[in-house]
């Protein structure tokens, strides 16, 4: 079993020796938790948890099927929001990016995250090829 790392050219990577965004071992595929950060890693993009979340759904999006799956494929999020009452935004954004039967999930109310305006940050686990039938 060996472990792989997958980078997408619309995700920006960490600093070397941070972490790594995207993972695959055999059909296994680990997310890191995504926020609404720019490629310039400063920039937050969108002012509300609906805009954030598809910001971070397409990063998902675009790093899954850098490792050779598609959205279907996720298995599991964890979804970390600074205010429970956005939960309507990230459930209506989550509909935008899956069909079928939606992931296992948890949603987490924290005291903060890496900026004010960060109102999110998703974690996914995809199982390549579960979602064929």
């Amino acid at each position: 079993m060996k472990k792989k790392r997958f980078i997408s050219d619309a995700v920006r990577e960490p600093a070397d020796k941070m972490w790594s965004n995207c993972l695959r071992v055999d059909d296994l595929i680990l997310i890191s938790g995504m926020t609404a950060r720019g490629q310039d890693g400063v920039s937050v993009l969108g002012d509300t948890a609906y805009d954030q979340s598809k910001v971070v759904f397409q990063k998902i999006k675009d790093l899954v099927e850098a490792a050779g799956a598609v959205m279907d494929d996720i298995v599991k999020m964890t979804i970390f929001v600074t205010d429970m009452g956005d939960n309507a935004g990230v459930w209506k954004a989550r509909q935008e990016f899956f069909s079928g039967d939606f992931p296992a999930c948890s949603l987490v109310e924290v005291s903060a995250l890496a900026k004010p305006e960060i109102l999110l940050e998703i974690e996914a686990i995809a199982v390549a090829g579960c979602s064929v039938d």
